[in-house]
């Protein structure tokens, strides 16, 4: 805990700093929702086929999951949902060739079920 999942569309690959992204993600999270950073897992996917609103190809998406254990508030949750969309912000640069696409972004911050297990391998 916590889990974060991170879908983005193709066309932001090459300026979406994924990895640095995440540690700061990671730091952000444990400052935000409690726990520890060493206990973030976060993955990426790359989406090959996104389309919003009209279709154009600037436009990009990207949507952050945040799975927590249960027991936050939902002030906590909108404070953690506005500080991912700022550090976001910060971590897409402009086009290498092109215009800048257009970034809908968002994020979700969810409680795992109360079934919710972990096994590491040592």
């Amino acid at each position: 805990m916590p889990h974060i999942t991170i879908d983005y569309s193709a066309n932001l690959s090459d300026i979406f700093a994924r990895r640095p992204f995440a540690l700061a993600l990671h730091s952000l999270t444990a400052k935000v929702a409690g726990g520890s950073v060493a206990d973030c897992k976060t993955r990426f996917r790359r989406l090959e086929e996104v389309y919003v609103a009209d279709d154009a190809p600037e436009n990009a998406l990207v949507h952050v999951q945040l799975g927590l254990l249960a027991g936050r508030t939902d002030a906590v949750k909108a404070e953690l949902s506005a500080a991912v969309l700022d550090l976001l912000r910060t971590h897409i640069s402009g086009a290498t060739d092109g215009p800048r696409p257009v970034v809908h972004a968002s994020v979700d911050v969810i409680e795992l079920g109360a079934a919710y297990c972990k096994y590491v391998e040592a």
